[in-house]
């Protein structure tokens, strides 16, 4: 998949112009794309609308128009854009108490490495992360993950530590749109 360019971003105002239908259509592409595993767990797949969204989004919140600047988000976000065969994703860990959160991160310290995507034969791919997401005593309530998958598609998602065995299996749709990804140069 090709990273978002510099040419695809609008300037503040005309963003502020088209943001209505902009985020409509990046919102139907991230709620295909978002996967809940379990009860604290969102895996949501980025893809090219959706990082190209998050960086227009960033520009208007934190009204950054140096083009510095927007070359810092282009290149953030971009490493959610993966190539071919291969997807990234934010995985978010929702826990809202907290003193819960904290006592949690600090238990799932090696959750990264438990956690796949089960493909049709059966086989678990795991993901790859940067270890600066990280911390040395708890884990970061952001992950940012890649899951090297080859062109098609898993049928779940899962989680399988002490203390945490969950596994969504995936819809045709989510499949579909993970399948487009996978797939795009």
């Amino acid at each position: 998949m090709k990273p978002v360019g510099r040419s695809e971003i609008l300037d503040y105002v005309t963003y502020g112009e088209q943001r209505e239908a902009i985020r409509d259509s990046a919102l139907r592409a991230k709620s295909v794309r978002r996967i809940l595993v379990g009860e604290y767990f969102t895996f949501l797949f980025e893809n090219h609308e959706t990082v190209r969204y998050q960086v227009q989004e960033m520009m208007r919140i934190e009204h950054i128009v140096k083009e510095d600047d927007i070359q810092h988000e282009l290149d953030t976000y971009n490493e959610l854009v993966h190539p071919k065969g291969t997807v990234g994703c934010t995985l978010l860990v929702g826990i809202d108490d907290e003193a819960e959160r904290d006592v949690k991160l600090q238990a799932w310290m090696g959750l990264n490495e438990h956690i796949y995507a089960k493909l049709p034969d059966g086989t678990l791919i795991r993901p790859t992360w940067d270890p600066r997401q990280v911390g040395d005593t708890r884990l970061s309530s952001v992950q940012y993950l890649s899951f090297a998958i080859g062109e098609e598609a898993p049928t779940a998602i899962g989680i399988a530590m002490p203390g945490i065995d969950a596994e969504t299996e995936l819809s045709n749709a989510q499949r579909e749109a993970l399948r487009e990804d996978l797939t795009a140069d």
